[in-house]
């Protein structure tokens, strides 16, 4: 590898550090009621939002607050030197994609049949630390 590639491939290494992802894939919720209750913590510091996700009555907000503090896990098993305590961590990515469908036969009047779509999607969050001054 050459010197150049190696310093950036060391770079883009230091930046992953300070930053946790956790996914959750099909996930049975439509993405436009998970997307409801993402967009209320993103952006949000961790504690905050933990307690936001706490309150907040929707489905989607407990499976959201279970993969809030797995990416906090995640964070503090990639950064064991520090604490968690000592860094602000913030909420600075959430994404909402649509997943497969699973396409069920409803009976309708006159021998006919409907669709119902239960529709489902894929969450990530990323988890990264603020540097305080």
């Amino acid at each position: 590898m050459g010197a150049r590639k190696r310093l950036k491939a060391e770079k883009l290494k230091e930046e992953k550090s300070q930053v946790a992802i956790a996914k959750l894939n099909n996930c049975p919720i439509s993405a436009r009621k998970m997307r409801l209750v993402a967009d209320i913590v993103r952006g949000v510091e961790v504690n905050k939002a933990l307690n936001i996700l706490s309150h907040n009555s929707k489905e989607a907000a407990g499976r959201l607050e279970k993969l809030l503090r797995s990416a906090i896990a995640n964070w503090e098993q990639k950064n064991e030197d520090k604490n968690l305590e000592d860094e602000t961590l913030i909420v600075s990515e959430i994404r909402v994609d649509v997943a497969g469908m699973l396409k069920r036969i409803q009976p309708a009047p006159q021998g006919r049949a409907h669709r119902i779509r239960k529709r489902s999607n894929h969450t990530t969050i990323i988890v990264d630390s603020v540097k305080t001054k």
